[in-house]
């Protein structure tokens, strides 16, 4: 660790240890992008409210990177409620043209007390992507875990499409490229594929897994009550027990503030 990020842990440290050491349990949480639109305040009432344990705090809105003041307030106002930040949802692409504003990432996480940074694998899909292109994010991918470990940090590659994490074949082959102890993945069920497919690729995943972010979309994007997809996320999160991993509601339907306490109560029966 550097003498710098060494001063900033010190000055800042972690709210709570990684999910990891809470004793394999799952934790049941929310990622602040579901309500963006709201003040960050407002999204810790309804977090606390509806018995929720930890919060993914975004960096589009909530938590920019550029702007430390805004990322300390989301820090205070998480602390005086006891939710804990259990990551920092970044926007960093781990392209060439972003690297040198990834320090700022792992600062600002370290500020918020997150100690782990959500990234995404480049810009353009694992089809799309010319093999010169994979070679860069990997070597990208690479220098921000570098940078991260130096600041106490892991990492975390959304699973998504447009990305080097738009399949598991690929998510495993870059994980294995990048070949960092501190980077892991994210996973979600892909769009419009059925229960027992999603479940077979969080199976190969295995204990690459770091959290997952939870939603009930069928068909394509429309979105649904939690419990309409009910036995999806049992038998997930039956997979991830043990294992010290976070369950984050990430989108709800209608955006409806009014309705994360029942999405809450069947996240937190479907985790048992």
């Amino acid at each position: 660790m550097t003498e710098e990020s060494q001063r900033s842990a010190a000055d800042h440290p972690p709210l709570r240890p990684s999910a990891a050491s809470d004793a394999g349990r799952i934790r049941p949480g929310l990622c602040s992008v579901t309500f963006r639109r709201l003040p960050a305040a407002e999204v810790v009432r309804l977090a606390v409210d509806a018995g929720l344990e930890v919060i993914e705090w975004g960096a589009d809105v909530h938590a920019p990177a550029e702007r430390p003041g805004a990322v300390r307030a989301v820090r205070e106002v998480s602390a005086r409620h006891g939710l804990v930040c259990c990551s920092y949802g970044s926007y960093f692409r781990a392209t060439p043209a972003e690297l040198a504003k990834f320090p700022a990432v792992a600062r600002a996480a370290v500020l918020l007390g997150a100690p782990r940074i959500r990234v995404w694998a480049g810009a353009t899909g694992s089809r799309e992507t010319r093999p010169d292109e994979r070679h860069e994010t990997v070597r990208c991918l690479r220098e921000a875990a570098r940078i991260a470990a130096d600041h106490g940090l892991e990492l975390a590659t959304e699973f998504h499409g447009n990305t080097l994490t738009d399949t598991v074949a690929s998510t495993l082959r870059l994980l294995d490229e990048v070949d960092a102890d501190n980077v892991r993945t994210y996973w979600q069920p892909p769009q419009n594929t059925p229960d027992e497919e999603a479940l077979a690729g969080l199976v190969a995943l295995g204990d690459r897994v770091t959290a997952v972010h939870v939603f009930s979309w069928w068909p394509g994007n429309n979105r649904l009550p939690l419990a309409d997809r009910r036995d999806l996320w049992v038998a997930a999160l039956a997979l991830q027990a043990g294992r010290g991993v976070e369950a984050l509601l990430e989108f709800v339907p209608g955006d409806d503030p009014a309705v994360l306490a029942r999405e809450a109560e069947t996240l937190r029966r479907a985790a048992g």
